[in-house]
């Protein structure tokens, strides 16, 4: 069954939940932040309702023959989002309600397609519980438990200080041989290869080296790699941050420092003439596009920079967009959002920062299908930057509306707001806030005061501004409760209005009951 359909069973906030869930490793870290941003914003909030769903049978066609069985909705997720979910589980275990973790546990011990790792997950997970052990209480075998002590002694050992983080393994060599190939690495991205500390120890050859499996170098680079390395692993550790940050847009080319030598691997390069060659077709898309593009998959952020940058992503024709993101939305597992942030960027972010006229149906059904699929991404990289630029027009913001009113859920929606209450307001941005407003918000007493005080600083500056008048207006009959303390302060911001609206507006404000 496809996921998007199971995930449209939930509501919008564990809908979010699961997405990070679904993006690999990462997103679990990303989902217990979610968690408790969530719980600090709604002390209430409870997963036995998300639970209790993933145990629901669901009727399900097992085997060829067509036969129909009932199966508990869990159970049909792909193993990569069971494995997030109970190390997730794992994680806040004592805010979930026992009764229902434990019932989600006996469904997924009955699952036939059960996973090693789901297997072990399980077993940690009743740990926890303090229920039967289904593992025996071992978490890892003798040999396992023999090389792990092994590793410890070596790496406690004086004697071996030299050697390298691979090394400490008796089956792995302590260093590349010298006849491998130069130019060839998956990124020649090194961790912190010449320690501080090793000055203090006096020898060159006592350095602690921690080198990725696929770390290849050239000796006349060995002075500029660590630099470039720290560089990359910020700037992909900014990526990664489990808060919707707000990143400032950098074309790919620009990414990295000058004299940069990355190069992509040689089975990532390899896909390139194929997605040209994609990108280049006329005629209508052959179904197994994701096939080719399948590759995006397989890279981290700096590598998708560096492959956007070499098919020239920004520069695509908008005819080519449709078909290119129906592509990547077909992709299986959906694209990381780091991933998914890179290409936002690269696709749409030029197009429509140069919009004078208003945007293609091409355009508007590629950002608006993308941006639904992945909205972080397109707060992060799109909407948010374009808000920033101080250059937004009037075709620009009715993008932007178009995108925040189809494509984000309240979530983002309020990650937007905050976002144009440090701005300076001008009628494009005061357009945006009208759509925000216009979904009805559920705005917090302290960000709706951030908002009136926002609001009575750039209220001279729209005296003779319809767009801000319809604002207010909007303020006024959909949050008569937050208004009431603020009478005041916004009868004071009309007092010097000065369009046919005003009375209007007078009423309305006098209307408000001050007790509501």
């Amino acid at each position: 069954m496809d996921v998007e359909r199971l995930l449209w069973r939930f509501d919008g906030r564990t809908r979010l939940l699961f997405q990070s869930l679904l993006s690999g490793v990462r997103g679990i870290s990303r989902a217990v932040r979610l968690f408790h941003r969530q719980r600090r914003s709604d002390p209430d909030i409870s997963l036995r309702a998300c639970l209790d769903t993933l145990c629901m049978e669901e009727p399900h066609i097992v085997g060829d023959k067509l036969n129909l069985s009932l199966t508990p909705l869990v159970c049909l997720f792909p193993v990569a989002f069971k494995c997030g979910l109970l190390s997730f589980l794992h994680l806040i275990y004592p805010l979930v309600p026992g009764p229902c973790l434990i019932r989600l546990l006996d469904c997924l011990k009955q699952d036939p397609a059960q996973d090693p790792w789901i297997h072990v997950l399980l077993g940690q997970l009743c740990r926890d519980l303090a229920l039967d052990d289904p593992l025996g209480g071992e978490l890892y075998s003798a040999y396992c438990r023999n090389k792990l002590e092994q590793f410890c002694q070596r790496l406690g050992n004086a004697d071996h200080s030299a050697l390298s983080l691979g090394s400490a393994f008796g089956d792995l060599p302590p260093t590349r041989p010298p006849q491998e190939p130069v130019g060839e690495p998956d990124l020649q991205l090194h961790g912190k290869r010449r320690n501080e500390a090793s000055e203090v120890a006096g020898s060159q050859s006592k350095k602690m080296r921690l080198d990725l499996p696929a770390t290849q170098e050239d000796d006349g680079n060995k002075e500029a790699l660590p630099s470039q390395a720290q560089d990359i692993v910020q700037e992909t550790a900014a990526w990664t941050a489990g808060d919707v940050c707000m990143v400032d847009f950098r074309e790919p080319q620009q990414s990295f420092p000058d004299g940069t030598s990355l190069v992509l691997p040689e089975h990532i390069r390899a896909s390139v003439t194929g997605i040209k060659e994609l990108l280049e077709t006329t005629g209508e898309w052959v179904k197994d596009t994701d096939s080719v593009l399948q590759v995006l998959n397989e890279c981290e952020p700096p590598q998708v920079e560096l492959l956007c940058a070499e098919l020239q992503l920004s520069e695509i024709p908008e005819q080519i967009l449709p078909p290119l993101c129906s592509g990547l939305l077909s992709l299986c597992p959906d694209l990381s959002q780091c991933t998914a942030t890179v290409l936002t960027r690269s696709l749409f972010f030029k197009k429509v920062l140069s919009l004078r006229d208003p945007a293609s149906r091409s355009l508007l059904s590629a950002v608006t299908s993308f941006g639904r699929r992945y909205p972080r991404p397109a707060c992060s990289a799109l909407i948010s930057p374009i808000l920033q630029s101080g250059q937004m027009n009037r075709v620009q913001a009715e993008l932007l509306c178009r995108l925040i009113g189809d494509c984000l859920e309240p979530q983002y929606q309020l990650l937007i707001f905050g976002e144009t209450l440090v701005l300076s307001w001008g009628e494009e941005v005061l357009s945006v806030v009208h759509t925000l407003l216009d979904s009805k918000l559920e705005l917090t007493e302290e960000l709706f005061s951030q908002f009136i005080t926002h609001l009575r600083q750039q209220a001279p500056d729209f005296t003779k501004s319809m767009t801000f008048a319809k604002m207010v207006i909007g303020v006024l009959n959909k949050y008569p409760s937050r208004v009431s303390p603020h009478k005041h302060i916004l009868s004071c911001c009309l007092a010097s209005h000065e369009t046919f609206l005003k009375k209007s507006l007078l009423a309305a404000l006098k209307r408000i009951d001050p007790s509501s």
